[in-house]
């Protein structure tokens, strides 16, 4: 209680200092949309928690004699309430090769720092895709081909994003698998007869005998033989 002995002659209202004003500002949000997550814009810096919950993928190449260990650390914002999310915070790559390992502290620090500042980072996974070895890139189990090691370290990233939420895995809607299956099917009936060749134990582009029906007749001194019965138009 404050006592007022003295007459009013004028009043002023109290500004909000500056400081205040940024702490009850508003987080500039972003809306996801097509294969991305709900962004938010972070003004302050975070600082690193004692821990952090990570994922370990491994990454195995045949053009190195030892695999990769591509390690992700995610920091929890609003840990416990309906708003909890998780979120890239800092990346490591582990192995006992040393030929890269000035690329990989590099790439480490590069990419963590990225993800420390915040927003929208699944742009790095496209970016990291993109990259191209000029020796040349190489397949992995299962016919896929990678263009380089980079562009694996990017289909890693996208993983990870892709199981915390960040990013949406591609699926095909139902023109695009029917067309698929169409083609598919398509192709199954035409190599139905070469596959039939495929093991062929007799000379490649020997055609079908039609008196023993194998492919084994080939042309020999002028003559149309089969390898197999020993048919043939000259007797």
């Amino acid at each position: 209680m404050i006592k007022v002995d003295k007459k009013i002659v004028g009043y002023a209202v109290n500004q909000l200092a500056a400081e205040d004003k940024e702490e009850k500002r508003e987080f500039k949000r972003e809306g996801g949309g097509g294969d991305r997550a709900e962004v938010i814009r972070m003004h302050e810096k975070l600082e690193r928690p004692e821990m952090l919950i990570g994922s370990t993928y491994k990454v195995k190449t045949p053009i190195s004699d030892h695999a990769m260990y591509v390690t992700i650390n995610d920091i929890v914002l609003n840990e416990g309430t309906e708003y909890e999310k998780r979120r890239p915070f800092e990346i490591f790559i582990n192995s006992k090769n040393l030929d890269h390992y000035q690329w990989i502290v590099a790439l480490t620090r590069i990419i963590s720092a990225v993800f420390r500042k915040g927003g929208d980072v699944a742009f790095l996974v496209e970016e990291l895709k993109a990259v191209f070895d000029p020796r040349g890139g190489y397949w992995q189990p299962g016919g896929k081909f990678m263009p380089s090691i980079i562009a694996e370290l990017g289909y890693v990233i996208e993983k990870h994003l892709i199981m915390i939420g960040l990013m949406v895995a591609p699926v095909l809607d139902e023109a695009q698998k029917r067309l698929i299956a169409e083609k598919r099917a398509e192709f199954e009936e035409s190599q139905k007869q070469r596959d039939a060749f495929s093991k062929n134990e007799y000379p490649e582009g020997a055609q079908l005998c039609i008196k023993c029906n194998i492919a084994a007749l080939v042309m020999m001194d002028g003559c149309r033989t089969c390898l197999s019965c020993g048919d043939s138009r000259c007797g």
